[in-house]
């Protein structure tokens, strides 16, 4: 194509982004720091004189971005909603209909939870609404599993539908403003979303429940859950100088020993006559039941620190979210402050079956959707159930400051009114309301802190820089026209339902906000070379990049769900493909309809 070296740089180092950032191994956050600093090294060392005032700091701006800092904001007013507990009315509300009228209480459901989304982050919508779910779902005899994933979709459903509805919306109208089209409101392309949305809910009602097989709910306490855990023999052990065979045959058939570490020798598991040693490190798999047995039995070390097991002591599971204090912490490193004295004693991590993985993951680094087995006394995890950040299986969660929920949910409507009538942008009214819920103690500077993913803003950050070096360089019109001289002739609908499906299958396997913000300057370029209107290819790059149904890695309230509902793997793809392809097909219609 004849590309400029700056040029050509860029499209490499949007697709090796795209690779690092498919990586679980490594962290999201040191792949963006290193886009960053290859981006910002490139065009310093080597200055790029096509377009007079780029350089390195050009590509750091986006730490400043309107769209990054309104993200955050409407983040705060969220997690103001979600501590104030100004949600759990309605939620009771909902388990009211679901024990009067069974038949219509999903369908409400499902509204709700897509109403909701529209206009606040739907994570903690689905946190509120998970263990409500499994409670209702059990009394009214119905298998969880066939209604929290449904839920889950129809959160990231209703994202769709607002400038506002998710943060990958946000940075797509910033982005398409910035290369010079008119500012998307707040409910521009609100129609097409709703006719989405009425498709992909009926299905959700009528169809996914019948597609999902039965699991048993990690929140109802009785899902057969193995969780991993490593004990430490001490020289009080009864099992030092007792042959493995011996030990195996006493910890019963509920406990696996997978490996046993003696100093640098690993899995010494295969030698039944081997004599255990005081210091000797076993790994064992099982039930939380099996698990609190095993480690009263052998009487050792827990890899956190020594267990004082009181008469009172209780086992419990938690969830690592996102914003959870344990999130990205190593296992052997959890915070005991941060746990109010509870002390992680297994832990299970949903799709991890392998022995082969297990022995890579003996400290792992914890991340969303992963499920802790915590043991202390009973009046430590009742003090755990009013920490906000923290997500505890099989129990709703009591949040605190619910005298303040009136005046959060106020002011989250009123900062939607506000931007939704043009009174004001959506930076301020957010930034006002933000001010409202600090100055009425609806949450504290602590939890508005937490609220703040330091993750999602490098991502944010890297991918926005990726987006400004191929949209200067001229990469993005580069692209645009080859992929146009492969597809010319075709007509316009069929392009812009194929760059829809791209961007969706993309989405599935990298961060969202990264595909769509590297996709909206080519998707751009591309109605510029063919002539059209670049609305419908720019709202194509939205709608995809929010199309997360094939994975639970997809989207993070698919790691939630995951893990409540006792999910495999292939229950997302099962239930998740007729969605995506419905979704698909009615998105391509109606862009091509509205637009063209």
């Amino acid at each position: 194509m004849g590309l400029e070296p700056h040029a050509l740089a860029s499209i490499l180092l949007s697709i090796g982004a795209l690779i690092l950032f498919s990586r679980n191994e490594i962290p999201l956050e040191y792949s963006c720091v290193a886009i960053l600093i290859a981006i910002v090294l490139l065009f310093e060392v080597f200055p790029f004189e096509a377009t007079v005032g780029v350089s390195g700091a050009t590509f750091l701006r986006g730490f400043g971005n309107e769209a990054l800092i309104t993200i955050c904001l409407l983040l705060i007013l969220a997690k103001g909603v979600e501590v104030s507990g100004a949600l759990h009315a309605v939620g009771k509300l909902l388990s009211r209909i679901w024990l009067g009228h069974r038949h219509l209480a999903l369908l409400a459901t499902l509204v709700f939870a897509a109403f909701t989304s529209a206009f606040a982050n739907n994570t903690p919508i689905v946190v509120m609404m998970l263990p409500i779910l499994v409670g209702v779902a059990h009394r009214v005899e119905i298998p969880p599993s066939k209604i929290l994933m449904p839920v889950g979709f129809a959160t990231i459903i209703g994202g769709m539908s607002t400038t506002i509805g998710t943060s990958t919306n946000l940075l797509v109208v910033s982005i398409s403003e910035e290369l010079g089209l008119p500012r998307l409101q707040m409910f521009d392309f609100v129609l097409p979303a709703t006719l989405a949305a009425a498709v992909g809910i009926i299905y959700l009602w009528l169809v996914a429940p019948k597609l999902l097989p039965v699991r048993p709910s990690l929140l109802a306490g009785t899902a057969p859950r193995i969780f991993n855990a490593i004990v430490e023999l001490g020289s009080d052990s009864s099992f030092v100088g007792r042959a493995l065979s011996q030990v195996v045959r006493e910890l019963g058939q509920d406990i696996r020993i997978v490996s046993i570490e003696r100093g640098n020798a690993i899995e010494l598991v295969r030698l039944p006559t081997l004599e255990l040693r005081t210091g000797d490190r076993l790994q064992i798999r099982g039930t939380p039941e099996a698990i609190h047995a095993a480690k009263s039995l052998i009487g050792g070390t827990d890899t956190s620190g020594a267990l004082v097991r009181k008469l009172d002591d209780r086992v419990v599971e938690v969830v690592v979210t996102r914003d959870s204090p344990l999130h990205g912490q190593q296992l052997s490193r959890a915070q005991e402050s941060e746990l109010r004295g509870l002390h992680p004693i297994g832990w299970y991590r949903p799709g991890l079956h392998r022995g082969s993985k297990l022995q890579r993951l003996r400290d792992p680094r914890l991340q969303n959707g992963d499920v802790l087995l915590m043991q202390g006394p009973r009046q430590q995890i009742n003090h755990l159930i009013d920490t906000p950040q923290i997500m505890i299986l099989a129990r709703t969660i009591q949040v605190p400051r619910t005298g303040h929920a009136r005046l959060a949910l106020g002011t989250m409507v009123g900062v939607v009114a506000v931007a939704a009538l043009d009174l004001l942008p959506i930076l301020t009214s957010a930034l006002v309301g933000v001010g409202v819920m600090l100055a009425g103690r609806c949450l504290t500077w602590n939890e508005a802190w937490s609220a703040i993913d330091a993750r999602m803003v490098l991502v944010i950050v890297a991918s926005l820089a990726l987006g400004t070096a191929l949209f200067v360089t001229g990469a993005a019109q580069a692209i645009a026209v080859a992929l146009v001289s492969l597809i010319e002739g075709l007509p316009p609908p069929i392009i812009i339902s194929g760059l829809l499906l791209i961007t969706a299958l993309l989405t599935e396997i990298v961060t969202n906000n990264a595909v769509a913000v590297i996709a909206t300057p080519i998707a751009i370029s591309i109605s510029a070379e063919l002539g059209l209107p670049a609305l419908p290819f720019v709202l194509a790059v939205l709608f995809g990049a929010n199309m997360s149904y094939l994975t639970p890695i997809g989207y993070q309230t698919n790691l939630l769900v995951m893990a409540a509902g006792g999910y495999r793997f292939s229950d997302f793809f099962r239930a998740g493909l007729p969605l995506q392809l419905l979704l698909w097909l009615v998105l391509s219609a109606a862009l091509s309809w509205l637009y063209l």
